[in-house]
C-alpha cells in the first residue's frame, strides 16, 4: 500500500515506525525540517517539508496513486482541511486526527464522508475509553472489547495463589464445567519471548497471560486465578487536559471523582464545565496534598499529565498509600516494559491506541479491528468471513494454522464463542485471532 502521513510529531513518527515495519510504502509530510530529518535518518521512508494543506505539496508525494491519506498534526483544522484536499485529488481512503470529540459524537449527523473524511480519530478519546474498560475490567491490567463486548481481551499477571500455576492449558480447562475463556499469549517472568500456548503449555507463577473471553468468563478468571474483584467507586485523576477532561466528563455519573489540576486558571474552567466532579487546585505529586484529600480512601488513581515521569511517580505514591488500581499516561513506548516491575498496574499510551486504530486499514483480509498487545511482540485481530475464504466452512481443527497463532474467539449474531477444535466457521463469522509478526501474512491469506 502507499500511505502518506500529514504530521511528523509523537503520533506521525510513531505511525510511520510502525507501517515502515510492515513493508508499506510511506510518505511523511511536516513543516518540521527537524523532526523530518530524524524520521529520516532512523526509516525507510520517503519525507517532504511541506504544509500538508498545500495542493502542490500533495501533488509531490503523488497523492493520486495513495491507498491512505492519514493527517495527524496537533491542528485539527489542518488535519480536516489536508483530508478533504487528499480525497478530492484522488486518495482512496483518508483519516483526520481529531481533538474535538463533538466531531466523533456526531459524525453520522454531520455526515464527514460526504466532505471526504472517511474516519476521525481521537487519541485523547480513545485514552479515555480505554480508561473507561480498564475500570470496569479493575482486576485485570490490559483489556480490549470486540463487538461492545461480545468477546473480550484481558490480561493478567499470575500470582502464586492462582489455582492454574503448574497446570498445562488442557488441565486447566477441566477445573470448570463451562469455560468461556481461552488463553492467547503468555509472557514469561524475566523473558521478552511471546508464547502462543497450545493445550500442553503449562502456567508458571509471574505468567503474564492475555485470555480472550466471551460473557461470564471474566468471573471463571477471577476464580481460577485468585483474583478479588473490587468494586470501584471513588477515583482520584491527576491532570485537567483532554484526556483528564474526556475521563471525568464520561465517568461522572457513575463514580465519585477528585480531580488535582496545577494550573489555576485551567482548574476554575474545569470546575465550571464538570459540575459533578470535585476540582483540587493544586500539584498531585505533593504527598500532603494527595494526603489532605484523602488518597488512602481512593478505589483508583489515575495520572494523565503530559509529564510521564510525574504521572509515574504520582501512581508509585499512590499505590504506597493503598490504591488498588493505578493507570499512567506515558509517551515513553519503552516505559511499558516497567509497568509489572515497578507496581503501576496499567500504562497507557495515546500513540499506540491511534496506531490501533488506524492499522486496521493497512491489513489485507476483512480486517475489523485490531489492536497490539501492550510490551508483547503479538497482535490481535478481527476477520470478517467471506464466503470465498479459505477458511469458511472449515472445522477449527482441520484448519491449518501456523504455530505462532491462534483462533481466540468468533463472533456470530453478535453473540460471543470459545471456539474450540469442533467449531465450524461460516460465512460472516467475525474471527478474533491472535498471531506473532511472521505469521500475520499466512493468517491474512486465510480470509482474503
Amino acid at each position: 500500500m502507499k500511505i502518506i502521513i500529514a504530521g511528523a510529531g509523537e503520533v506521525g513518527f510513531h505511525l510511520a515506525k510502525l507501517l515502515s515495519y510492515e513493508s508499506q510504502e510511506i510518505t511523511l509530510i511536516d513543516l518540521d525540517k527537524e523532526g523530518l530529518a530524524y524520521a529520516d535518518n532512523h526509516l525507510d521512508i520517503k519525507v517532504i517539508t511541506g504544509d500538508a494543506t498545500s495542493i502542490s505539496v500533495l501533488k509531490d508525494a503523488r497523492v493520486l496513486n495513495s491507498d491512505l491519506f492519514i493527517s495527524v498534526t496537533s491542528s485539527e483544522t489542518s488535519n480536516i482541511t489536508s483530508c478533504v484536499l487528499a480525497k478530492q485529488l484522488g486518495a482512496r481512503r483518508t483519516i483526520a486526527r481529531i481533538s474535538n470529540p463533538e466531531f466523533i459524537n456526531h459524525k453520522e449527523e454531520v455526515g464527514f464522508t460526504q466532505f471526504g473524511i472517511d474516519e476521525l480519530i481521537s487519541p485523547e478519546s480513545l485514552a479515555a475509553s480505554e480508561i473507561e474498560l480498564l475500570l470496569s475490567k479493575s482486576v485485570f491490567n490490559d483489556s480490549y472489547e470486540f463487538e461492545d463486548g461480545a468477546l473480550t481481551m484481558l490480561g493478567l499477571l499470575l500470582s502464586n495463589n492462582a489455582k492454574i500455576i503448574n497446570k498445562s492449558v488442557k488441565v486447566a480447562a477441566q477445573l470448570l464445567s463451562d469455560i468461556h475463556f481461552i488463553p492467547i499469549a503468555i509472557q514469561r517472568s524475566g523473558s521478552p519471548l511471546t508464547i502462543i500456548p497450545r493445550g500442553d503449555t503449562v502456567f508458571k507463577e509471574g505468567d503474564r497471560v492475555v485470555f480472550i473471553t466471551s460473557k461470564g468468563g471474566d468471573e471463571e478468571l477471577c476464580k481460577l486465578t485468585g483474583k478479588q474483584r473490587t468494586k470501584i467507586k471513588n477515583l482520584m485523576i491527576l491532570g485537567g487536559g483532554k484526556i483528564g477532561f474526556k475521563t471525568a466528563s464520561d465517568l461522572s455519573k457513575n463514580f465519585n471523582i477528585k480531580l488535582v489540576e496545577k494550573i489555576k486558571n485551567r482548574a476554575f474552567e474545569l470546575a465550571e464545565q464538570l459540575p459533578n466532579t470535585l476540582i483540587i487546585h493544586g500539584d498531585g505529586r505533593n504527598v500532603e496534598l494527595l494526603e489532605e484529600e484523602n488518597i488512602k480512601d481512593m478505589d483508583a488513581f489515575i495520572a494523565v499529565t503530559g509529564n510521564s515521569e510525574a504521572n509515574i511517580m504520582s501512581c508509585l505514591v499512590a499505590k504506597s498509600k493503598g490504591v488498588k488500581k493505578t493507570i499512567a499516561l506515558v509517551d515513553n513506548m519503552d516505559y511499558f516494559e516497567l509497568s509489572q516491575s515497578i507496581g503501576i498496574d496499567t500504562l497507557i499510551n495515546k500513540k499506540l491506541l491511534a496506531a490501533n486504530s488506524i492499522f486496521r486499514y493497512i491489513r489485507r483480509g476483512e480486517v475489523v479491528a485490531m489492536t497490539k498487545l501492550s510490551n508483547m511482540e503479538a497482535e490481535l485481530l478481527e476477520f470478517v468471513v467471506k464466503p470465498t475464504s479459505k477458511i469458511c466452512n472449515k472445522f477449527i481443527k482441520k484448519i491449518d494454522f501456523p504455530l505462532s497463532a491462534i483462533i481466540g474467539g468468533v463472533i456470530r449474531d453478535e453473540q460471543g464463542f470459545i471456539a474450540l477444535g469442533d467449531f465450524k466457521i461460516v460465512s460472516g463469522d467475525r474471527v478474533v485471532v491472535c498471531c506473532l509478526p511472521q505469521s500475520i501474512k499466512k493468517i491474512e491469506s486465510y480470509f482474503d
